[in-house]
């Protein structure tokens, strides 16, 4: 189900990051629900170019089709030294920050793939579900952490000015919301809509009910 909370906390995020206009930025996530979200705020919000890893290719095709030349996919294999490289060398330059959006499934192998990709002070922004379910901890290098100055900060959801501040992208054209699907219930049919957004979730597509 796609929940309302997916594009203001896209932008939360990227803020948390940091984002500045040109750079590079990895969505570890994105072809995710709220990762497909970050990829779409990311580059409204002036990203040269967002790296965006994934296992499921329709999705990555996808993310191309709408968004062009400042996105760079990347299908993942699953061997940690490959997806690492694999996701270096798809970047224009240095990787100046990784969000990380996986779900509570994803296994923190991963996360430590994509976040390992960060160039130099670089910024880890960790927003997604790994470890909820248990499994193994996200275990990133003390030295490398150390001598690289790298950043690593966690982001919970986000506070009420995020969504004025969507609001204003939207007006202002920065953000086209003709790129998501929405579909509209009724309060009254709000059962029909919870079994509408279980059967057709995806990116991009979002359930809404309207009092």
């Amino acid at each position: 189900m796609v929940r309302h909370e997916q594009i203001p906390g896209a932008l939360w995020r990227s803020l948390k990051g940091n984002l500045q206009a040109g750079e590079t930025l990895l969505v570890s996530g994105a072809t995710g629900n709220f990762g497909s979200a970050g990829v779409a705020v990311a580059l409204a919000m002036g990203a040269g170019c967002v790296i965006a890893p994934g296992r499921n290719k329709k999705v990555l095709d996808d993310l191309t089709r709408r968004f062009g030349g400042r996105i760079r996919t990347v299908k993942l294999v699953g061997n940690e030294d490959e997806d690492r490289e694999r996701m270096r060398q798809a970047a224009p330059g240095p990787i100046d920050c990784v969000l990380d959006l996986l779900p509570p499934s994803a296994d923190a192998i991963a996360v430590r793939a994509a976040a390992m990709t960060v160039r130099r002070n670089g910024r880890v922004v960790l927003m997604g579900g790994v470890g909820m379910l248990g499994g193994e901890a996200l275990q990133l290098p003390y030295p490398w952490i150390m001598r690289n100055c790298i950043s690593v900060l966690g982001q919970w959801m986000y506070p009420r000015e995020a969504a004025g501040r969507v609001a204003s992208m939207i007006r202002s054209g920065l953000l086209d919301l003709g790129n998501f699907e929405v579909t509209t219930f009724g309060l009254e049919d709000a059962n029909e809509a919870v079994a509408y957004a279980a059967a057709n979730a995806g990116p991009f597509r979002m359930t809404v009910i309207q009092p």
